[in-house]
């Protein structure tokens, strides 16, 4: 019966497993896999030998006959779950030699990912001390025996991958409560980290054929919507991709340089363009348009461009100064011009192959994990931008990251109003969802602070990202019922303040889900889930991530952080840094300090560049902004404080707080500070109004802008208030 069942799941499913060595492992053993179908059983029954018995419900087998054959026989091992004896039971089976298979999650997945794990099963690998081997069912969440609510197929691949036999962390020295769970937070971070690796080693290896390979499950659903409200499906996604590549191999046959700038809002096209360069075998520069004409023509030299791809009605509209780059020698290449000059011929002929092949010339693109998929340039917040080349590879591993730790459904709706440009809004907001397979609604313009309220109870969206200037801003101007669909607000870029938090936790009954990144991590380095959150952190490491923390002189607590992971850069542009990174054999540098609690969480101190030195300590200017942040309520929402450093012969460094309402005192500031329980030394010296604080695209302070600003500006007489105008970005 054994082998006609294996070879029936091998012709109806391709059915293969990897690692099974790892299965003949001598007892007391327990192999642990996800559970996302009521076939998942099936898999591993071809698999196993005989003494292998499977852990199931005593009280769900009396549903039926069936479910008593099936769940009461000498393969398995029943249990009653609501019994204190059941994990007794199990105990005593290991420690005869037994081995058992456990889905530790209780039940199957409803949302085709990792739910959580019981700690019963945390419990039972530490008083047994047994070895434990997860297993990843890949493809099976796509068999129509499933009861989350997305797309099956009569027919999924599905593989069974086994990962080495792994040793539980000893946690004799914590509590009993405290030692289950870690045990079961180490358990559920080898699950994870494991189909991490799996879906990046067995999956397509560039990010052109895993959306293709998406869209050929689902070509008729919407990928794409912007605020045209026109839709695109993922059948159309990759027509047009194919249709604009024929176009870009004749206008760019003449350009030697693989690099293309890319100059385009958040609009269905811009994705479109982006896969139509790959397919073309290019690489798209994302040129940040909020940062002015000569950081743009910067940038483009940095990159060697030569050809730029826009729109005159984008170019119009933003208001763009755009002369610089003609004057540079750059030729500005107009979509709509290109769309016009397509042929008949050249429309019907993609059609053809993507509604006959289901694209399957895109899947087999030639594109390799390590060529260059895009390039997009540092916020400049610190010194000129950086040119980051991250490669398909990092993107995709990044993606899966994302995917292994957050529990999107296929029926979650993302709504992306960051500009592609940055790589929170390209990875997270774009390439993250299309190649889930989920739909996103694309908006031009995270200032809108009453649209993009409306636009998510409109089109209903689950997933909303952001940063905490632009969260802030929604709060403020958006009706209770308006994010009622949202399941997911995830936040980064910057800190997320404390008043921002609880007012979209009070206001709307949404808990913020704060990550870290940096645009080198392509860019996300750890994240807040639902399943594990933690407020007031930074989440925990996404799976594949290695870390390190150096210490720094006056700095009592944590260190300098540095990553590595298949998701950090190929390297920069630029020559001078591209050769320190090199110099770290893979490390990156985030510039950040930060330490790591017992349970994994990430706290971020502040950059080393937003320290001061204030009578020989180290002072953190992002602490003393976080004390600052909400702290003047009867000055309303708008009123924002920033605050920077500069030279003081007495003590080094001083620290100067700037504020855009010249109603806040500068004693106000230093009570603010005293009540937080800073010391003395984080209490500002001076306070200086300016018109604005100044902004870049992405929503954070502008410190450089702002410290140009007040160290040109005279120092006002302590009578005085001078009004500053600022540049805004």
């Amino acid at each position: 019966m054994k082998t006609l069942l294996r070879w029936i799941v091998r012709l109806l499913y391709g059915f293969r497993a990897h690692n099974t060595g790892v299965l003949r492992t001598p007892g007391p053993v327990l192999l642990i896999p996800n559970h996302v179908s009521w076939l998942d059983w099936l898999f591993l029954y071809v698999l196993l030998d005989d003494d292998w018995k499977f852990v199931t419900s005593s009280t769900t087998a009396e549903t039926n006959w069936l479910t008593r054959k099936i769940m009461v026989n000498r393969r398995t091992f029943p249990v009653d779950h609501a019994s204190p004896y059941a994990v007794r039971d199990m105990a005593e089976h290991l420690a005869r030699g037994g081995r058992l298979v456990l889905f530790a999650e209780g039940r199957i997945s409803l949302t085709g990912s990792l739910m959580k794990i019981f700690e019963g099963t945390g419990f039972l690998v530490g008083r047994t001390g047994a070895s434990v081997i997860t297993c990843y069912l890949r493809g099976a969440n796509r068999l129509p025996l499933v009861r989350h609510r997305g797309w099956t197929k009569r027919f999924p691949r599905v593989s069974a991958h086994f990962s080495d036999v792994l040793r539980a962390p000893r946690c004799d020295e914590l509590p009993g409560n405290e030692a289950r769970g870690r045990l079961t937070t180490w358990l559920h971070d080898a699950m994870v980290r494991q189909q991490f690796e799996t879906e990046l080693a067995f999956g397509p290896q560039n990010v052109l054929a895993a959306i293709a390979e998406t869209a050929a499950a689902i070509p008729g659903r919407v990928a794409l919507q912007d605020h045209t409200l026109a839709a695109l499906t993922y059948r159309r996604t990759l027509i047009g991709a194919d249709v604009l590549a024929h176009e870009w191999e004749s206008i760019l046959a003449r350009d030697a340089a693989a690099r293309v700038g890319v100059l385009l809002p958040n609009a269905n096209a811009t994705p479109v363009v982006l896969l139509s360069l790959w397919r073309a075998g290019r690489v798209p520069a994302l040129l940040n348009y909020s940062s002015g004409a000569a950081t743009m023509l910067a940038c483009a030299r940095l990159a060697g461009l030569r050809h730029v791809i826009t729109s005159r009605l984008f170019i119009e509209k933003a208001k763009l100064d755009v002369a610089p780059l003609r004057a540079a020698g750059l030729e500005l290449i107009f979509l709509g011009d290109v769309r016009a000059a397509i042929g008949v011929g050249t429309k019907i002929a993609a059609v053809l192959e993507h509604t006959l092949a289901c694209g399957a010339r895109i899947r087999r693109s030639e594109l390799r994990g390590d060529d260059t998929a895009v390039v997009l340039f540092t916020s400049g917040s610190e010194g000129t931008p950086k040119g980051v080349e991250l490669s398909h590879r990092n993107l995709l591993a990044n993606v899966h990251q994302a995917c292994a730790m957050i529990d999107v459904t296929d029926d979650d709706r993302f709504f992306n109003a960051l500009p592609l440009f940055h790589s929170f809004g390209l990875t997270g907001g774009t390439l993250f969802p299309l190649v889930r397979g989920c739909y996103t609604f694309l908006y031009p313009s995270p200032l809108h602070y009453r649209a993009v309220p409306a636009l998510v109870y409109d089109r209903a969206c689950t997933v909303l990202l952001g940063t905490n200037t632009f969260l802030a801003g929604y709060a403020r101007k958006a009706h209770a019922y308006d994010f009622n669909s949202v399941r997911f607000l995830m936040a980064g870029a910057e800190k997320v303040q404390s008043a921002t938090f609880d007012l979209w936790a009070r206001k709307f009954g949404v808990r913020i889900l704060e990550g870290y990144g940096a645009t080198e991590c392509s860019p996300l380095i750890s994240v807040n889930t639902r399943l594990d959150p933690a407020a007031g952190t930074a989440g925990r490491f996404v799976p594949g991530l290695d870390y390190r923390l150096e210490p720094v002189d006056g700095v009592s607590e944590g260190g300098r952080l540095f990553v590595r992971g298949p998701n950090v850069m190929k390297g920069y542009l630029n020559a001078d840094a591209n050769a320190a990174f090199r110099a770290l054999a893979g490390w990156y540098d985030t510039g950040d300090l930060a330490l790591v609690d017992a349970g994994g969480f990430l706290h971020l101190l502040g950059r080393m560049k937003r320290f001061a030195k204030v009578s020989g300590e180290m002072v953190s200017l992002t602490a003393v902004e976080d004390a600052l942040a909400g702290a003047f309520p009867h000055l309303g929402a708008r009123c924002q404080v920033a605050v920077i450093a500069q030279p003081d012969a007495e003590k080094g460094e001083k620290l100067v707080a700037a504020t855009n309402d010249a109603r806040l005192t500068l004693a106000e500031i230093r009570a603010a500070v005293r009540a937080k329980g800073l010391s003395n030394l984080c209490t500002p010296r001076e306070l200086r109004v300016v018109r604005t604080i100044p902004k870049l695209g992405t929503g954070k302070t502008d410190h450089r802008a702002l410290a140009r600003e007040l160290a040109t500006a005279p120092v006002p007489a302590p009578a005085e208030i001078a009004i500053m105008g600022t540049r805004s970005f």
